[in-house]
């Protein structure tokens, strides 16, 4: 997909809208957000390369850790006595 069609998709976000003050706020933002960018491990300005490759490791580690949890929450599901106090505390949880 090209960038112009991806920019598109996302109201003002368009290519002529962003100035390079602006990626640059938007990258030191989201530079903050990152667990493995955060000081004292990165006293040194990072660049917005290594933000973005570092923040697609994060997001993939979130989605493996959901993926592990919600693993876990079926086999607990399915070991559990559907009458049980602790299912309803489950069920209750889940909605």
């Amino acid at each position: 997909m090209s960038n112009r069609r991806s920019r598109s998709r996302h109201p003002g976000f368009n290519s002529t809208d962003l100035s390079d003050a602006q990626i640059h706020d938007l990258v030191s933002k989201l530079q903050r957000l990152i667990p493995q960018l955060q000081p004292p491990l990165t006293s040194h300005q990072v660049s917005a390369a290594k933000v973005l490759k570092e923040t697609c490791n994060y997001i993939k580690k979130l989605h493996r850790e959901v993926d592990d949890l919600s693993d876990r929450l079926s086999e607990l599901l399915a070991t559990t006595d559907p009458d049980s106090t602790e299912a309803a505390i489950l069920r209750t949880l889940l909605m």
